[in-house]
């Protein structure tokens, strides 16, 4: 059984409230080093370093900051610190992060990973499609296209009407027949993306 108790506060509309955010300027984590950082974020995943400076708050490291492609900034404190797989945190400790690519590059990047040694795993997430892997310090990392050309100024729009055909459904979560109906029935024309085969549904990262 669905829990839709708060179906009716998920829209795209903008809540009455006393602050209201124009976007996501950074993220900053904390890594290991700096050479496998920087190896990790600009060399295979191809993000420009555009600012090293000593972190404010802590002389003793380094901070770097990364275009992630669209201006939008990650920033990770370095030291001198060892990579590691044991990634895991608590409550409030960062689950994973999400970076776009284009559906086009989708198999090359698949491609790339696994000609850097690394693992990863291919799911159709219903309204989105995603890979998964883990940087340097064994942080999940996300890598997400689109499934359709969605414009981007209507996704929000798009995902609030795929939430409310999804609880009209009574499905436990957005699948891809919710987001083509969510597309038509906000007449818009979106073609689907050729992507590779995966994996529908839930599971695979913790």
């Amino acid at each position: 059984m669905v829990d839709n108790t708060d179906a009716t506060s998920v829209t795209a509309d903008q809540p009455d409230s006393p602050i209201q955010t124009t976007g996501t300027d950074h993220i900053t984590i904390w890594g290991s080093n700096e050479t496998d950082t920087i190896e990790f974020y600009q060399e295979l995943l191809g993000m420009p370093l555009v600012l090293r400076q000593p972190n404010l708050d802590d002389p003793s490291q380094t901070h770097l900051f990364f275009d992630t492609g669209d201006g939008r900034i990650l920033t990770v404190f370095v030291g001198d610190r060892q990579s590691t797989q044991q990634q895991r945190g608590g409550i409030g400790a960062v689950h994973h992060l999400c970076f776009s690519v284009a559906p086009s590059d989708f198999e090359d990047v698949m491609a790339a990973l696994e000609a850097d040694g690394r693992g990863y795993n291919v799911f159709d997430r219903g309204v989105f499609f995603s890979l998964y892997t883990q940087d340097n310090n064994g942080l999940i990392i996300e890598l997400s296209t689109d499934k359709y050309d969605i414009p981007a100024e209507r996704r929000g729009e798009v995902l609030a009407k795929a939430q409310e055909l999804r609880v009209a459904d009574d499905a436990d979560y957005a699948k891809d027949k919710h987001l083509a109906a969510a597309l038509e029935a906000l007449n818009i024309d979106a073609h689907a993306h050729d992507l590779p085969d995966a994996t529908s549904g839930v599971g695979g990262i913790n």
